[in-house]
């Protein structure tokens, strides 16, 4: 599963041999429980395309009655959590890039950010972010950083510390979500290394808790398979998180959840799946435990992939049927036959006890006819009101407001400047040499031409061509990417002299 056929997850029940080699592209030679139909530079490099064009956004993408929609900001690559700091500039975390942009507020009032700058960089793959008392807390992959932060500026101000150390990483969800309590604890997730196993550790596929000093870390809840989403309900104080279901068990089955999450719940997985029921390969002989599992309050659709969760806060300016809802962002699927999700929805709760929370579309047309033009990861309430949604597919942050406002010109902002051309320059021509030579060899023996190169593709696979890697990528960026690639592509199993020689070769044969 890209790079070759070994790409393979240590799947410990369920064989996936079948899908090896084929996986890529919604083969109708597969089993549909083995589809995979999505962007394929997307799913397996965290490749983009550029936002929207203009025909594109005017023809296709679509909001609710009474909402107006525009481009806040292009060029955000990598554009994955959100958070609004206490003077109301924007911090996007780009775990690919190793950072945390800031787009500074809108000061003219015409709807777009004033400027943007890199607020911390040289990150290992942070993702969640949120600021509380003076600090700002990153999630990295292996760590929770801690850094004074001064909001009416917008800098860091002095050095950082890692208050949180030793967490789990790799696997098939490597990354961290994380956000500052209203109880004063820093809440973090963290997912499952795999589509379904029973933990080596404890803190996998679970929320986590510590205080902002980073001690009395203590697992809060366990069972939830990649919660990446968060947030409290302002008018109960209940923590919500949104779950993804697991794949490979066919186009409808499981749904992704909804789960009120509670101190020491346990919600199921990987025993079992939606409302309990048990999973196939690890649910006989674990009754007790499905038993005792708490089901989810709503199902999304199967294979939807929900992300990021904001509660609307008040004072806002949304319309009235609003103004108590969840947003939810839907990354989309890729274990689908057809695909599904690719937009915003909102969840309505009932008034009345024992109805059921209603979801409808509240930003989408991002998937039409099977092809994509982006794919919705957080979602937050700016100071404004508006409610603001990254896309790291189109690499752009959305922004939708009550169509009452005077509509702010959508304009496309600069791009951050692209990698550097020479990633290979600063290396000895003879140790290049040689280890592209030693990549060249594992290329081989991994067979990753069977899934790269066109020509040499396998019946019934679509090939994802491998050119232009130094436009986005550093030696050793590759390097941490095949170590730990996007979901669901699993490692590449190599020590990690090898798995830079592989990195070597790849940059200088596909480089442009």
């Amino acid at each position: 599963m890209g790079l070759g056929g070994i790409w393979v997850e240590k799947w410990r029940y369920g064989a996936l041999s079948a899908l090896v080699g084929l996986s890529l592209g919604a083969c109708s030679l597969l089993p549909e429980r083995y589809a995979v139909n999505a962007p394929l530079g997307n799913l397996v490099f965290g490749s983009g395309i550029s936002a929207p064009s203009p025909s594109e956004w005017e023809s296709q993408i679509r909001v609710p009655d009474g909402f107006q929609v525009s481009l806040y900001a292009t060029g955000v690559r990598n554009a994955r959590f959100l958070h609004f700091t206490a003077a109301g500039d924007l911090l996007v975390s780009q775990p690919r890039l190793g950072q945390v942009l800031l787009l500074e507020r809108d000061r003219n009032g015409d709807g777009l950010p004033e400027s943007r700058r890199i607020l911390v960089q040289g990150l290992r793959r942070a993702q969640g972010l949120d600021s509380a008392n003076g600090w700002l807390f990153v999630a990295e992959e292996d760590a929770v950083l801690r850094l004074p932060f001064d909001a009416d500026s917008g800098e860091i101000t002095g050095a950082g510390q890692k208050v949180v150390t030793g967490l789990p990483t790799g696997g098939n969800h490597w990354a961290k979500t994380l956000r500052a309590g209203p109880d004063g604890w820093i809440y973090l997730t963290v997912g499952s290394s795999c589509n379904v196993c029973e933990e080596d550790d404890p803190r996998r596929a679970a929320m986590l808790r510590f205080r902002p000093d980073g001690e009395r870390l203590e697992i809060y809840a366990s069972g939830l398979r990649n919660a990446e989403g968060f947030d409290w309900r302002p008018e109960t104080g209940e923590l919500y998180a949104t779950d993804n279901g697991r794949d490979l068990l066919g186009d409808d089955f499981p749904p992704c959840e909804l789960n009120r999450i509670r101190r020491g719940g346990f919600y199921g997985w990987p025993y079992a799946n939606g409302n309990n029921r048990p999973d196939p390969d690890l649910g006989p002989g674990h009754e007790d435990r499905i038993r005792d599992a708490i089901e989810p309050v709503h199902g999304f659709r199967a294979h939807n992939a929900p992300l990021g969760i904001a509660f609307a806060r008040t004072p806002n300016p949304l319309p009235r049927d609003y103004s108590n809802a969840a947003f939810v962002a839907l990354h989309g699927s890729w274990n689908r036959t057809e695909k599904d999700g690719y937009k915003v929805v909102s969840l309505h709760w009932p008034e009345q006890a024992g109805e059921s929370i209603e979801e409808r579309d509240f930003l989408w047309g991002f998937e039409v006819d099977e092809r994509v033009i982006g794919r919705p990861v957080d979602v937050a309430q700016g100071p404004d009101g508006a409610l603001y949604i990254s896309d790291d597919y189109a690499g752009s942050i959305y922004r939708v407001a009550r169509e009452s406002e005077d509509r702010p010109k959508a304009r496309k902002i600069a791009p951050e400047a692209t990698q550097p051309k020479a990633p290979l320059a600063g290396l000895d021509p003879n140790v290049r040499r040689i280890l592209s030579e030693e990549g060249a060899r594992s290329y081989a023996t991994l067979g990753c031409a069977g899934c790269h190169d066109p020509a040499k593709a396998k019946p019934g696979v679509t090939a994802v061509p491998l050119d232009g890697l130094a436009s986005r990528y550093r030696l050793g960026q590759l390097e941490r990417f095949l170590e730990t690639p996007t979901p669901p592509m699993p490692p590449v199993e190599l020590e990690p002299e090898a798995r830079r020689a592989l990195a070597i070769h790849l940059l200088e044969t596909h480089g442009q």
